[in-house]
């Protein structure tokens, strides 16, 4: 693996470099934000028009971040749950993503931005579990 592609943010101690490759901070975006409230999941894309649902096996898929030597952007895309207050719910992820990027990494997070790609029905799930059994 080209060094380029996970040098995060090397940053000189008395005792060497410390390097955070950009899956860290992808794993730690996903977790913070499918932690809060209101969400369903994490976005893998839209595929011929049908957003396809990840689980937490793949908590890096849905985020995408942009990582200088200081700062980080991020964008999230997400599945929300039905009934849920989106822009409430949007304004928490962004809370716990930065929070949680920047006490992990002592990165400075300079924006999270959100995508719901589509909201998910619990009694969709129910029928789905019932089908499974």
């Amino acid at each position: 693996m080209d060094q380029n592609d996970i040098l995060l943010n090397d940053e000189k101690t008395g005792l060497g470099s410390i390097r955070i490759a950009d899956e860290v901070v992808r794993v730690c975006a996903g977790l913070a934000a499918t932690e809060v409230q209101g969400v369903a999941g994490m976005s893998g894309g839209v595929v011929g028009g049908i957003t396809e649902m990840l689980g937490r096996k793949n908590m890096s898929k849905g985020v995408k971040v942009e990582v200088g030597e200081k700062e980080a952007a991020v964008d999230l895309f997400l599945v929300v749950n039905y009934g849920v207050r989106i822009p409430e719910v949007a304004a928490n992820i962004q809370e716990a993503v930065k929070k949680s990027i920047e006490e992990m990494t002592g990165l400075n997070v300079v924006e999270v931005n959100i995508n719901v790609q589509g909201v998910a029905f619990q009694e969709e799930e129910r029928e789905d579990e019932n089908r499974l059994k």
